[in-house]
């Protein structure tokens, strides 16, 4: 693959990632649920990872690798804990 082509095809993954955090954005504010501000809070973390990703294959650097898999598990355990939340109305038993 040449350098021009990764470089319009990660032009246009991170527009449309872009578009997707303004979405989830949006769906986070309006509700009208608490599980849709949970679900849409899920999908703007992961939509924020795949932006780091992104940056990380841009750039060149492994770092950005290694902050998106800290991001990965601490979004993965805070959507689990709200989760359980709202289904118990308690986290810690």
């Amino acid at each position: 693959m040449s350098q021009q082509t990764l470089a319009y095809v990660l032009l246009a993954a991170q527009t449309m990632l872009g578009l997707a955090l303004a979405l989830c954005a949006y769906r986070l504010v309006r509700g009208p649920r608490a599980q849709d501000r949970v679900t849409a809070l899920d999908a703007l973390y992961m939509n924020g990872l795949l932006s780091i990703v992104l940056l990380g294959i841009r750039t060149g650097t492994e770092l950005y690798f290694e902050a998106a898999l800290v991001i990965a598990l601490t979004g993965f355990v805070s959507t689990s804990a709200v989760a359980k939340f709202l289904m118990r109305g308690e986290v810690i038993e």
